[in-house]
């Protein structure tokens, strides 16, 4: 379906552009048809520009972006309009994707202007009814009202719902359940797990565990703008193997287990400068970091386990 190859993003900063910035780096996975995969990472990890590339509002810097077998970089005029047939985005504020002097249900005119010129009145309204529905929501109750009038959860399945107006087949879906309240998460949750189980694929990004464990079937683990842990979610939650998935998973609170108090040392006392650029992303925070000729190359994903890749150099020399 979705395919990710050695993709990276750098922004030129400072100064007329003297400096850069790496967003992401030699990042590569892959989501299949009918699968739900998290990108999990902390603020500034590289998880909503990773979206922004595959929906090609970001150009990429190098690496390639392949669905079904073609080259999302490359796509230019019809082409690149029929890619937003089938790939669509829903984002973290709901009320930022909504211009407020306008109604809600703008939005599926807009779609049929771009996408149904041809389509007639009936047969049209019938499309938004139903897709409406299949996002559990009642059109009498939602239409010809304006964003302020309904509430986060319902503007998200309006995004949704327009983008099952169109054959879509992968779903970029960024912390879009992150602004709403515990009860409407559960229910966009259950949604996008509904519309897995019809075929849609989805990139779910998120920064919380909990989230990523309820509802992907892969986990792909971020650290500064690096791909430091992937595979399926069960290996990954119950048997993380990068120093960072470790950390992340020892922060999670446990229902019936007492939280021990006391201080994480997360700078590694043997780093003399601020961080590696050239070597590996975690090693400024690393407890268990070797000596500096070890880390000082980026290190590889290694298999593991079947499916499980790991990117850490001690990984590495046990394989090998």
């Amino acid at each position: 379906m979705l395919t990710l190859d050695g993709v990276s993003k750098v922004y030129r900063v400072g100064t007329f552009g003297g400096k850069s910035l790496v967003a992401v780096n030699d990042v590569s996975f892959d989501v299949g048809d009918s699968e739900v995969v998290s990108l999990i990472g902390e603020s500034g990890s590289g998880k909503t520009t990773i979206g922004k590339m595959i929906l090609h509002l970001t150009s990429i810097s190098s690496g390639a972006i392949r669905f079904n077998g073609v080259d999302v970089s490359r796509l230019n005029g019809r082409a690149r309009k029929e890619y937003y047939r089938h790939v669509q985005g829903v984002f973290q504020d709901p009320f930022s994707s909504y211009n407020p002097i306008f109604k809600a249900d703008r939005i599926f005119r807009t779609i049929r202007e771009e996408f149904f010129p041809k389509i007639d009145s009936h047969e049209w309204n019938e499309k938004i009814d139903s897709s409406m529905r299949a996002v559990g929501l009642n059109p009498d109750e939602v239409l010809n009202k304006f964003p302020h009038q309904l509430s986060g959860g319902q503007l998200q399945r309006f995004l949704i719902a327009r983008a099952l107006l169109l054959d879509v087949q992968f779903l970029v879906a960024d912390e879009i359940i992150s602004m709403l309240d515990a009860s409407t998460r559960v229910g966009v949750l259950n949604l996008l797990a509904e519309l897995k189980s019809r075929g849609l694929s989805i990139l779910f990004i998120t920064h919380d565990l909990s989230l990523g464990y309820y509802i992907s079937q892969k986990s792909v683990i971020l650290y500064r703008g690096c791909v430091v842990e992937m595979g399926p979610t069960e290996q990954v939650y119950h048997h993380p193997l990068h120093p960072y998935t470790k950390m992340l998973m020892a922060c999670v609170p446990r229902l019936g287990m007492k939280w021990e108090c006391g201080e994480i040392e997360v700078t590694n006392p043997n780093v003399k400068q601020p961080d590696l650029p050239s070597g590996c992303a975690y090693y400024d925070r690393c407890p268990v970091a070797g000596n500096k000729r070890d880390c000082s190359t980026s290190p590889s994903l290694v298999e593991v386990e079947p499916g499980h890749f790991v990117a850490c150099w001690r990984q590495t020399k046990q394989e090998s």
